[in-house]
């Protein structure tokens, strides 16, 4: 399927694990991708990757955290792409901690990666799709998000609010034709989660061990949902918080 041939699509944190699956399923469908990342390397990495294979993409360090740095990328895409048709807004990180064991620092900076650069980007990217006429954004949430889980507060509050924010704008923007949606991931096998699941102790088989599907889920079955939700398939859907976890419950 080309179901984007011709478009321009933003993908943040492109140099993770599910980030860069999203950038290469995308560009399999014939988007021009934008892969960003503080990471430079790691960015870099998936645009070679994906032009190697005859795709279209291109790297773009940024700081999201910072306000200046997300409007300079939107301006940057827009001055040599001429468009942004869809936003992945997937950059994310994972201070573990409950209320007492997690410092200041790691709480502003749950808040300033996982949600402020949201905000910033969109701030910055809805105006030129409402010039095009509408477009899709899709913003990675988490099932924790919804149900949250023991002793991760900062990222399940702020998760929580990436799933209001996505409704929110979901209900201002429709009228524009933009199109708001969220993926709620659950054990999605990452280089993030295997770092957790070591730091806790545990094998990734004790944690695939918990979810009723039998194993953990996979960063190209989150990309496959991504992909829906931009597409033109999803027409209908705007304000929707989608879970993949293999029916599996927060522990």
């Amino acid at each position: 399927m080309k179901r984007f041939f011709g478009r321009v699509a933003i993908v943040t944190g492109g140099g993770g694990g599910i980030g860069s699956a999203i950038c290469q399923r995308l560009a399999e469908e014939g988007a021009d991708v934008v892969v960003t990342d503080m990471n430079a390397l790691a960015a870099q990495e998936v645009a070679h990757k994906i032009v190697t294979n005859d795709g279209a993409a291109y790297m773009i360090e940024a700081d999201l955290s910072d306000s200046r740095s997300c409007a300079d990328l939107i301006s940057t895409v827009i001055s040599r792409s001429g468009r942004v048709d869809i936003l992945a807004n997937n950059a994310g990180i994972n201070r573990r901690g409950n209320l007492l064991a997690l410092s200041e620092d790691d709480w502003h900076a749950s808040f300033a990666v996982n949600l402020n650069s949201m905000f910033y980007l969109c701030r910055a990217v809805i105006p030129h799709m409402i010039a095009a006429g509408g477009g899709a954004i899709v913003n990675t949430a988490s099932q924790w998000g919804l149900y949250p889980a023991p002793n991760h507060i900062a990222y399940n509050v702020t998760k929580a609010a990436v799933a209001s924010f996505t409704q929110n704008l979901a209900r201002d923007y429709a009228s524009h034709k933009i199109r708001v949606n969220a993926v709620c991931p659950g054990e999605i096998h990452t280089p993030m989660l295997e770092a957790g699941v070591i730091g806790a102790g545990k094998t990734i088989a004790d944690l695939a061990g918990l979810v009723p599907f039998g194993r953990l889920g996979k960063p190209e079955e989150v990309a496959a949902l991504v992909a829906f939700l931009a597409s033109d398939e999803a027409r209908f859907m705007c304000g929707s918080l989608v879970e993949i976890t293999g029916a599996q419950a927060v522990a």
